[in-house]
């Protein structure tokens, strides 16, 4: 019996989380860009890239609302009312990092589609490097403590984006590609979420998997 409590738990746990949901659908980016790729069709990768941005941002939308209120849903599921109102402190301020995440999935799988990794690996130790100057100023010196580190994590992540944007946007690595903003990208929504569905209940399943 407390082990099917536990299970059902860390299922809760890991939904609520969401991240599950922005790597599955931002896993879909792989077939979809990795066969348009492969065919040459490289406006269509660059269309991709924009509906999965639009996809994974509005899905994040109800897991941000989600967020904002967990304190109630804590409380709800028996928690200490200190440690819930600490955690949903906690995730109001990493709300800005959940989008920042839904943005960064699909550009990582976008370069990577073009096996542009050196320059991924760069920008992401410019920035790792950063997060830990800011954890030092925000965490220990202005000691903002569990504050501190989520507004870290979420400044972090938007730069991270705007490092890989920069990149995208500039490299001429990237010019078969890259393309203007397009209304494409919001046609046959369906059958990118057809897709990106099972690849993000696949990962979900995997996640609360007992060890």
């Amino acid at each position: 019996m407390l082990k099917c409590v536990c299970f059902s738990t860390d299922c809760l746990i890991v939904f609520m989380d969401g991240t599950f949901l922005q790597l599955g659908m931002g896993s879909t980016l792989e077939t979809l860009c990795g066969q348009a790729y492969g065919a040459k069709n490289y406006h269509m990768v660059w269309i991709f890239l924009q509906r999965a941005e639009v996809v994974l941002n509005v899905t994040s939308i109800p897991i941000a609302i989600l967020w904002m209120n967990m304190e109630k849903v804590l409380l709800s599921l028996g928690q200490e009312p200190l440690i819930s109102q600490k955690s949903s402190d906690y995730l109001h301020y990493l709300i800005p990092s959940l989008f920042a995440n839904a943005t960064l999935q699909p550009l990582v799988k976008y370069l990577q589609t073009q096996s542009i990794i050196a320059p991924m690996a760069i920008l992401s130790s410019v920035t790792f490097l950063f997060h830990i100057l800011l954890c030092w100023l925000l965490v220990w010196k202005y000691e903002l403590g569990n504050t501190g580190t989520a507004v870290a994590n979420s400044i972090s992540s938007w730069l991270n984006v705007s490092l890989l944007l920069v990149y995208i946007f500039c490299s001429e690595k990237c010019k078969r590609t890259r393309a203007s903003l397009s209304w494409e990208a919001f046609h046959d929504m369906n059958h990118f979420i057809k897709i990106a569905i099972p690849s993000a209940l696949m990962i979900w399943w995997d996640d609360i998997q007992p060890l």
